[in-house]
């Protein structure tokens, strides 16, 4: 059979100093320390680890063999792909289905307090957190996840490709190849910033799961807006 790993990374650290929920918004780009992590990860994938990269940290490791590097089409994924697909010197590809999912809330601050929380108008959509009736629905944001999936598996057939999205995505995704039900607590998402899914296919059979965090040296302080 012919092993193909598809690696799902989540996007770096996003400057937002309001603390939105930015979702789809567009113009939300990388901040310096995002802009750091994706550097790293590169670095990283390619083999450039074991050393310093501007001072932080970047975890050695052989090169990797990606073919490809995939990204969604927000401003923050496509600025975290690009330095990737750079260190493996191919161009770096978009995918409508990898965006981030769907949410009512998105634009607004989201909380008590001052957040749209504190407005009745915006309590019918939390009636059902297993859907979730605030956005797109778990099980579609899988089925298009999936989706891409296959088709990034098929177009990197015996070797690697990276496809860059966002938490929820990401994490929806994991938890039904595990076969763990898709509702879940979002504290407990083991998806940070920068962080690499790895899945593992032995022909068309998924094999194993990996996760790893190659800009781990960063993540102290970084931002962690729910919906990131």
């Amino acid at each position: 059979m012919v092993a193909t790993t598809v690696h799902l990374m989540r996007h770096g650290e996003v400057h937002n100093p309001d603390g939105v929920l930015y979702g789809r918004l567009p113009g939300y780009h990388l901040s310096e320390r995002g802009l750091a992590m994706a550097h790293v990860v590169a670095a990283h994938l390619s083999g450039a680890g074991g050393g310093l990269l501007d001072g932080v940290a970047v975890p050695g490791g052989p090169r990797r063999d990606v073919v490809a590097v995939i990204a969604s089409p927000l401003q923050r994924a496509q600025e975290t792909g690009a330095p990737i697909a750079a260190a493996f010197g191919v161009e770096l590809g978009t995918d409508p289905r990898i965006i981030e999912a769907g949410n009512h809330f998105q634009g607004m601050t989201f909380g008590v307090g001052d957040g749209s929380l504190r407005h009745p108008e915006h309590w019918p959509y939390l009636r059902n957190p297993f859907r979730p009736s605030w956005g797109e629905p778990y099980r579609e944001q899988v089925d298009r996840m999936l989706a891409a999936v296959d088709d990034a598996r098929a177009l990197a057939r015996g070797h690697e490709v990276v496809l860059v999205s966002h938490q929820l995505p990401v994490w929806v995704t994991r938890l039904a190849l595990e076969g763990r039900r898709l509702w879940h607590d979002p504290r407990r998402r083991q998806c940070s910033l920068a962080s690499v899914t790895s899945l593992r296919f032995d022909g068309d059979r998924l094999v194993g799961v990996g996760y790893s965090e190659p800009a781990a040296a960063l993540l102290p302080g970084a931002a962690t807006v729910a919906g990131a």
